[in-house]
């Protein structure tokens, strides 16, 4: 019978034999990479005692121009800009059910809570006081930036980068004034759609990255999410039973927890991300306020093209990149009275403005996750994001421009950083049926043992006949 106190490390997770003894590793790692974070001293392959997916995020963060000598991370938001982008985040309808499992502990156990969006942005930071001021220093605070993208590897950035929970422990962090800390991280996910809406982690010292932390925030994420949806039914639920022309007010709606807890509740902001569905289908799934309506091509064309230029475009411009051609801004203000009676129906708030055409609701297209995704140095997460070409039917000049960034981007990227199991993802998709470049690279990186390796050459094989047919 298998030991339980033996039972192999959850995956990312810090635990091992000697913790002492793969700081040292990872000290010794932080010497060969150099000034600025120059990863030439690394070895081509691994570095002895360091785990994988640390040198993997030391890679990705050094790409990215993460500086590891600059000891502050970046404020991404000024006070005024986070109050009111917090106020109006899903996230903080979850922040009761932090406060209780994790904040208000962490006065007692020396930790720090925050949460941060989908981009490594920290809304929250709570906890510990005393450590909440020593942290100012790396400006471990509500509105920086702590992507992986701009301070290297932490636990917050890399959870993100990862898609899945992980700890990052002293040397291990990339950023060499964030040694003395140690985090635990786990990614938020919509609990109906699945999309990433931000970060939960727990940050201190040694205690952060003990064996039971990683379980404690998985079970407050899953938690939250539960608590999340509930609140969304009772909301929906007291919309259909409130009296036409009258207002319920938020709390009404939900538990009034949603609108205690220090000021962090989510009174009249939004259970929900509003979302447009544009990747591998002709027609585009709208998401408002929870309602969901799938679009008709043209609707969803300008949708796309209006949620891709948020400050607006002329009715000149729309028309030129929505009709291949010679367009009629006759016919694009037709088009648009019919979306504005479609958008009517499901949010009055969201029916576009005129003069510029514009859309006067956060929309967040899912091609702008992926490209967001690919701009931090996500690749996985957006390979999982992308489901295919955007609109693959459409004709419409400004969406084959974009249909032909995303492609170009994510194929890039997964041939610049991909693992092989990237790049035989990325294979699979429709657009790189003939794709040799990536079956090539897939084939270079396999073990020589691997049993995949017969599927790529059969496939190499099939492609080199049918060129030289």
């Amino acid at each position: 019978m298998r030991n339980p106190l033996q039972q192999p490390a959850p995956h990312g997770s810090y635990a091992g034999p000697d913790p002492e003894l793969r700081q040292r590793y990872a000290r010794a790692g932080h010497e060969l990479l150099g000034a600025a974070g120059d990863t030439a001293g690394l070895p081509d392959g691994p570095v002895p005692g360091l785990r994988s997916l640390v040198q993997e995020s030391w890679q990705r963060s050094a790409r990215s121009h993460a500086n590891p000598d600059n000891p502050e991370a970046p404020l991404a938001m000024d006070r005024e800009e986070l109050e009111e982008y917090r106020r109006q985040h899903p996230l903080a309808a979850i922040m009761p059910i932090i406060h209780k499992l994790l904040i208000l502990p962490s006065h007692d156990s020396g930790m720090l809570v925050a949460v941060g969006d989908e981009v490594g942005r920290l809304l929250w930071v709570e906890g510990n006081p005393v450590l909440q001021r020593r942290a100012e220093s790396m400006m471990f605070v509500p509105g920086a930036d702590w992507s992986e993208a701009t301070v290297g590897t932490s636990a917050p950035g890399t959870a993100l980068a990862l898609g899945r929970g992980i700890q990052i422990a002293g040397a291990e962090h990339y950023k060499r004034s964030v040694h003395p800390w140690s985090c635990t991280a786990v990614p938020f996910h919509d609990p109906d759609s699945g999309a990433l809406l931000g970060v939960v982690d727990i940050t201190g010292t040694e205690n952060a990255v003990a064996p039971h932390t990683l379980s404690l925030v998985e079970a407050t994420v899953a938690a939250a999410q539960a608590h999340l949806r509930v609140e969304r039914l009772q909301r929906e639920a007291a919309r259909l039973t409130t009296p036409a022309g009258r207002q319920t007010s938020p709390a009404a709606g939900g538990s009034a927890a949603t609108a205690a807890g220090r000021g962090t509740g989510n009174a009249g902001g939004t259970l929900y991300r509003n979302g447009l569905q544009l990747l591998g289908r002709d027609q585009a799934v709208l998401t408002l306020d929870g309602r969901t309506v799938t679009l008709s091509a043209r609707h969803s064309e300008i949708l796309a093209l209006l949620s891709s230029h948020p400050e607006g475009l002329s009715a000149e411009r729309l028309t030129a990149l929505l009709y291949p051609g010679d367009g009629s801004t006759t016919t694009l203000r037709a088009e648009m009275v019919r979306l504005r009676k479609v958008l009517q129906q499901l949010n009055p708030a969201a029916v576009p403005e005129s003069r510029p055409y514009r859309l006067p609701v956060d929309l967040v297209p899912d091609t702008g996750q992926v490209l967001g995704c690919l701009q931090r140095g996500a690749h996985r997460i957006a390979l999982e994001l992308y489901r295919g070409a955007v609109l693959p039917g459409s004709e419409a000049p400004g969406v084959v421009e974009l249909r032909g960034r995303v492609a170009t981007l994510l194929r890039e990227a997964v041939l610049t950083d991909g693992s092989a199991d990237a790049l035989l993802k990325y294979a699979a998709l429709p657009e790189a049926r003939d794709d040799v470049e990536v079956r090539s690279a897939a084939l270079r990186l396999l073990p020589a043992r691997s049993p995949r390796r017969a599927a790529v050459v059969t496939e190499l094989e099939r492609l080199e006949a049918e060129l030289s047919a």
